[in-house]
């Protein structure tokens, strides 16, 4: 079973992605901040991290390039209300961008997406 953690400042994006997400049979954590996020992600292994790019006084960006760095393995999809990130390089590190919506059907595709593309890399290897 795939674990995911979702980093988000919003209270009600957390709620919203944990029940959702756990209704498609991931387990899920959520985080407000980096420093919480960062304990999480040294206490368990996750498959996917959904991470917001602004978050209060910090930047997810930070915490994506922290992950890309020590946590190669894991799929990051950068979660953001502001799509004018795309064209930000550090933005580039992730594996995919999702501008946020009340209806997570793009959000759910896309985390099957790069589920299973990293299995039919894996069985290629």
């Amino acid at each position: 079973m795939e674990r995911i953690i979702v980093v988000d400042d919003e209270s009600s994006i957390r709620l919203l992605y944990s029940q959702e997400l756990a209704d498609e049979g991931y387990i899920v954590d959520t985080s407000a901040t980096i420093a919480e996020a960062v304990g999480l992600l040294g206490k368990n292994s996750y498959d996917v991290v959904i991470l917001d790019i602004k978050l209060k006084n910090e930047s997810g960006l930070d915490l994506l390039q922290k992950i890309v760095k020590e946590k190669n393995n894991m799929l990051v999809i950068l979660s953001t209300a502001f799509s004018c990130y795309k064209d930000d390089f550090s933005a580039w590190l992730a594996d995919s961008y999702i501008v946020k919506s009340g209806d997570l059907k793009e959000l759910k595709d896309e985390i099957k997406r790069l589920l299973e593309s990293r299995k039919e890399k894996t069985k290629k290897v």
